[in-house]
């Protein structure tokens, strides 16, 4: 897309805004250039991959885990008992996919990284120093360095009718032409425990989602999602009524 037309989209979400670097995948830059809309990236990872040539699998690993396709495993990296890894699928060095993990295809995971028990991942760029650790469900989505996700967060990627994802800026509305996008998280964002992403959320860097909201759009960086608290006073009344509980 030319430089002119990209100035009609918030310059706060492209790619140069998101990620200081691309980091071990540095390889991969042309099919993730900077002067793009961060879900392109998304629609460019399986062609990253079908670049890259990896051949059909022959890792040795646990004979408990199971892994199929073209998929290239860092010898460093640590495949953990009764992980599924489908192809193609990068991963990088010293990256842990721990037992149970699912790893669904057309995944680009960088060094350092760690895919946890019980998470499913598919169609995702994450790089170096990502942590989806546990019970996570991460679709059509990039993750940048150092970001994390707590027990239990969903970055969800699927309208309930199905149709094409819009990103939500403000009062602003632009289409992505995709009908899955999961989110795309800034450098060292982070999602806490039961926390979940509409699809098209875009994180800024350092930007914070409390445990169990519910969000979707923009959230700038260094910025922090919560949902309001109320702190009862209940010395009155065990269950925190105004009025006795009547049975």
């Amino acid at each position: 897309m030319p430089n002119k037309a990209m100035e009609a989209f918030p310059q706060e979400i492209l790619p140069q805004q998101l990620f200081a670097s691309l980091g071990s995948l540095e390889f991969l830059r042309p099919f993730f250039p900077a002067d793009v809309l961060p879900w392109e990236w998304v629609r460019n990872i399986a062609k990253a991959l079908k670049a890259l040539r990896i051949p059909e699998s022959s890792v040795k690993v646990s004979s408990h885990a199971h892994i199929a396709g073209r998929v290239f495993v860092h010898p460093t990296a640590v495949i953990g008992p009764f992980a599924a890894i489908l192809g193609p699928t990068y991963i990088g060095a010293h990256t842990e996919i721990r037992p149970g993990a699912f790893v669904r295809g057309n995944c680009i995971i960088g060094e350092h990284c760690v895919v946890g028990n019980g998470c499913e991942i598919k169609n995702v760029l994450t790089f170096d120093g990502t942590k989806i650790a546990h019970f996570n469900y991460v679709g059509d989505s990039i993750l940048g360095n150092g970001s994390h996700l707590g027990a239990g967060a969903i970055l969800s990627n699927l309208r309930f009718d199905g149709q094409e994802v819009i990103f939500h800026h403000g009062k602003s509305k632009y289409p992505t032409h995709l009908r899955k996008i999961g989110a795309i998280l800034g450098d060292a964002a982070q999602v806490g425990c039961n926390g979940v992403l509409q699809p098209g959320t875009i994180l800024g860097c350092g930007a914070i989602v409390h445990p169990g909201v519910v969000f979707g759009g923009y959230s700038p960086a260094a910025s922090v999602v919560r949902a309001p608290v109320k702190l009862l006073d209940i010395s009155h009344n065990s269950l925190g009524m105004e009025e006795p509980l009547r049975v």
